[in-house]
């Protein structure tokens, strides 16, 4: 029998997944684990997260290339700005993001590892 793993878990593992110096947006986080449109829901998952965490949650942006500044963050946001630029990725006092030198490109070895087929997931290219 196969246990269905739950919409966080996805989400975690599919996070878990970006490399050092790179970002992804909320929509292809949800894209990539096969829940197109989910992009809301990828963001109340990562916001579920206790921190500090393991997951590297600040390699999501929007998909604007932006990293969302909003008071209801509670200073997650600033946070996630200084994450970003201790890993050398380039934060602009917008709090843009190049996505054309940033955005991560997932591999064949990353659908394979989160059991999801290629043909499933709407390339965010």
């Amino acid at each position: 029998m196969t246990v269905k793993k739950s919409f966080d878990l996805r989400v975690y593992e599919a996070v878990s997944q970006i490399p050092l110096g790179q970002v992804a947006t909320y929509g292809q986080i949800a894209e990539l684990i096969g829940s197109y449109g989910c992009a809301r829901q990828v963001g109340w998952s990562l916001k579920r997260l206790s921190l500090p965490s393991t997951i590297p949650w600040h390699r999501v942006i929007n998909a604007k290339g932006k990293v969302s500044m909003k008071i209801s963050r509670e200073g997650t946001d600033w946070i996630q700005t200084d994450l970003l630029k201790h890993e050398g990725i380039f934060v602009d006092t917008q709090s843009k993001i190049p996505l054309s030198r940033y955005l991560w490109k997932p591999v064949e070895a990353v659908y394979e590892e989160l059991s999801i087929e290629k043909a499933s997931f709407k390339a965010n290219n």
